[in-house]
């Protein structure tokens, strides 16, 4: 499942959410679902666009639930969020989420191979 927290004044939050699914999708990732949270849009104002609603969750409280009600009914292993997370939000999300959630970025980072051990050591 994808996930992308935009202030209002992004206008092109479409087009950044059809990006990450293809990353992913590229990557073997199956996007089952998506959901959006907006800022300012509906509550906040725009003097807080770029706050985050919930310094916890990045996530208003309704946002959290309906992304739990889509996660469990579509199975998704994971929650990929756009945006990316601290290491307490990724806990307290995969906590409400009942799997992990990880940022686009930690998912699309190279893997990095572990050289050898030098000869004869």
């Amino acid at each position: 499942m994808l996930v992308g927290y935009f202030p209002s004044g992004q206008r092109d939050f479409a087009a950044l959410m059809d990006a990450a699914a293809a990353d992913l999708t590229a990557r073997g990732a199956r996007v089952v679902a998506r959901a959006v949270q907006r800022r300012g849009v509906s509550r906040g104002g725009a003097a807080k666009t770029a706050l985050p609603l919930s310094p916890r969750t990045l996530l208003s409280g309704g946002k959290v639930r309906e992304v739990a009600e889509v996660r469990e009914r579509t199975g998704a292993s994971a929650v990929v969020f756009l945006n990316p997370l601290t290491e307490r939000q990724r806990y307290a999300l995969a906590e409400r989420f009942g799997c992990p959630a990880v940022g686009l970025a930690e998912v699309l980072a190279p893997v990095r191979p572990v050289p050898p051990p030098p000869p004869g050591g």
